[in-house]
């Protein structure tokens, strides 16, 4: 789930770059790039979604105790320590 994670993140920051370009740079003046930028925008809403969905699923898990942390096999009690 990491991987998906640092591939939303990329193509999140290239689409930003698009629409950035397309509002301060000199997107807007070729075709082609402003296609690519339309295209852009929808994938940031996109991407924005799925990222939130895949770290929700992430904290679910944890709290339901499929967390990394809860699957160790050391046993930690609570009190004080000799």
């Amino acid at each position: 789930m990491g991987f998906g994670i640092i591939i939303i993140r990329i193509l999140f920051i290239t689409c930003m770059v698009f629409i950035i370009g397309y509002v301060f740079g000199g997107f807007s003046k070729k075709s082609a790039l402003t296609s690519i930028t339309k295209v852009a925008a929808i994938l940031v809403i996109i991407l924005f979604v799925a990222t939130n969905m895949l770290f929700m699923i992430n904290r679910f898990e944890y709290f339901r105790g499929k967390g990394h942390r809860r699957q160790c096999d050391t046993v930690y009690s609570r009190g004080k320590h000799t």
